[in-house]
């Protein structure tokens, strides 16, 4: 298990504590203070040599002896120096020491190449030759902190979603908040009472507008956004608190703590229309795969479960395994899941605590492609959409954001500022920036997958929206 319990209502003493700090604002960034360490982590950074100390690496000692003492020794036997002995001593000097002079190096010489860079036989066409990449320059630091105070510091709960509209969504001890990133406003969706709160999960439906909230009371509220209004609540899924929920077009996905995974059409009024019967413990993490025919689900016994939709049964017989897979392949709680954008069936997995580990899933065979051991619980995993990386979040010791080359797995960057673990991440619509939240009450913004290139303007979708025809309903 993975340290996140939190008490079922929020304390007096933390509400007016928040009355006095205004959500979403600004947090006074810190004077820049140089590292102390010795050696630092942009490469860039680093010298070949020193202005004032010399370097023991480039220098020959037995030719700087040789020429300390030359000259004395010149002194001593000029008067026996004849001309032929002259002649042959400048002969050595130009074939062996090739001239040199000096007796301190303070940096080593770029190699020569072992041949010329326009060598007759490599010269080819321009139209030939491909322009070679240049490296993305990634931001060490966040682009913008805001305040974020009472935010619950729970693993397995989902607190922060960056909606298609470009609105980011917080979950705050019992209120959630709309940021728009646009303009940078603020403005309150919801506070729940106490008996319902905390808020334990939020996630924006597909059209942008809509959004469910779970609660710790086991209920689930769809709010329209743009009118602030309670479009409906869904009671009696779960017995327990909803941590977590995906969308797949009109069906809203849910995860309890009673281990149950439910999927709801929202446009009737019957909503429930599947059950996922195989976690033990809460369901921490859902995702819906990019063609909507796989959903993921992590949870607090250690499994990983791949469900197909053309497997799922309302009313499956008993003993019947609904799961298409199931992994055990994970020591804790598996919370962060991320399905590729340009490999439809390729998931990554991470694991908590104990287990520290991103998995590779290749989820048509069942195969484990890859596990890399990234020293810390693993909270969240981000792809990035123009580019073949992963961005992870952590926990003890550094609670940093690592970025990661894929399939190499080799460190990119990585990200530091939190002081307390990065247990939620967002992605913008374009998917360069990325916000995260974590225990030390702050929300980050990282530029960390580059600038959105510009497209071209999208046809208009016939898509129907998940709530085209709620008004409809009977």
């Amino acid at each position: 298990m993975d340290a996140g319990s939190f008490s079922s209502s929020v304390s007096s003493g933390n509400r007016r504590s928040a009355s006095r700090r205004h959500p979403l604002q600004d947090v006074p960034s810190r004077p820049f203070m140089p590292s102390m360490h010795t050696s630092s982590r942009n490469p860039s950074s680093r010298q070949t040599g020193d202005r004032f100390i010399p370097d023991r690496s480039a220098m020959d000692m037995d030719v700087a002896y040789y020429l300390l003492t030359e000259t004395r020794k010149e002194k001593e036997n000029a008067a026996a120096a004849s001309p032929s002995k002259e002649a042959y001593r400048k002969l050595l000097a130009e074939n062996i020491l090739k001239n040199r002079t000096r007796i301190l190096a303070f940096r080593n010489k770029p190699p020569a190449p072992a041949q010329p860079f326009f060598h007759e036989a490599d010269v080819v066409s321009s139209h030939h030759v491909k322009p070679a990449k240049q490296r993305r320059y990634i931001p060490q630091s966040a682009e913008r902190t805001l305040d974020a105070p009472d935010i619950v510091d729970d693993y397995y709960l989902n607190l922060l979603d960056w909606g298609s509209s470009n609105v980011l969504s917080i979950a705050l001890g019992n209120t959630v908040y709309l940021w728009d990133a646009a303009d940078g406003s603020t403005s309150e969706l919801v506070t729940v009472d106490d008996d319902a709160g905390p808020v334990t999960s939020v996630s924006w439906a597909p059209d942008g507008r809509h959004i469910a909230v779970g609660l710790n009371s086991s209920d689930i509220q769809l709010w329209d956004s743009t009118s602030n209004r309670l479009m409906r609540t869904l009671r009696g899924v779960h017995g327990s608190r909803v941590g977590s929920l995906a969308w797949n077009n009109n069906i809203l996905t849910t995860g309890g703590m009673d281990g149950m995974i439910v999927n709801n059409d929202v446009r009737v009024r019957s909503h429930v229309v599947q059950t996922y019967r195989g976690h033990q413990q809460e369901v921490c993490g859902l995702k819906w795969s990019g063609s909507g025919q796989q959903l993921a689900s992590g949870g607090n016994d250690n499994l990983l479960h791949i469900w197909d939709i053309s497997m799922a049964s309302s009313n499956p017989s008993p003993g019947q395994n609904q799961w298409l897979h199931r992994f055990d392949d994970h020591m804790a709680a598996v919370k962060a899941l991320a399905w590729c954008p340009f490999q439809s069936n390729l998931l990554a997995s991470g694991g908590g605590g104990g287990d520290r580990c991103i998995k590779f899933w290749n989820t048509h065979t069942g195969a484990c492609l890859n596990s890399v051991d990234t020293g810390s619980q693993v909270c969240s995993l981000l792809w990035n959409k123009n580019e073949r990386e992963l961005l992870s979040s952590h926990g003890f010791t550094q609670n940093q954001l690592t970025l990661w080359k894929y399939p190499s797995m080799v460190k990119m960057a990585e990200l530091t500022g939190h002081t307390s673990r990065v247990l939620f991440m967002a992605q913008s619509p374009d998917g360069c920036t990325v916000a995260s939240a974590a225990g030390d009450e702050t929300l980050r913004f990282w530029n960390v997958f580059g600038t959105p290139e510009e497209s071209k303007p999208a046809a208009k979708s016939t898509t129907r929206t998940p709530f085209s025809s709620y008004n409809h309903i009977r």
